[in-house]
């Protein structure tokens, strides 16, 4: 009996540019794992090891993923009397993040994703 050969096909690489775009797209889907691959036609450990080495993990620095000292700030007194609660987070950078009372938490979650990929 004579065996035909099996003829692999071999996808293009993706670059950097498409896989963060890729692992993006995951985190916003809201998809479990599985899920979102089967929507895509992937394999599922092709999708752990963009997570892996493209996602949140693998944009920390050494040291970043530690404990990290904070400054806490007086609170307003005016506010305080408003009853107005909030939370505001400045990083190295200058760059400043506010929310106010009664905040919409997935809002949140959601832009904080967003620049952990800038």
């Amino acid at each position: 009996m004579s065996e035909e050969p099996v003829i692999r096909i071999r996808r293009p690489r993706r670059s950097a540019a498409a896989i963060q775009q890729l692992v993006g797209e995951f985190a916003e889907s809201g998809l479990g794992p599985s899920e979102f691959c089967r929507s895509r036609g992937m394999a599922l450990n092709t999708l752990k090891r963009y997570l892996k080495r493209h996602g949140e993990a693998g944009k920390r620095e050494p040291g970043y993923g530690g404990l990290v000292a904070v400054e806490l700030a007086a609170v307003n007194p005016a506010r305080r009397q408003a009853g107005e609660s909030g939370l505001a987070v400045v990083v190295g950078s200058g760059h400043r993040i506010e929310v106010g009372a009664g905040f919409d938490a997935p809002t949140l979650a959601r832009l904080l994703s967003v620049l952990e990929r800038l």
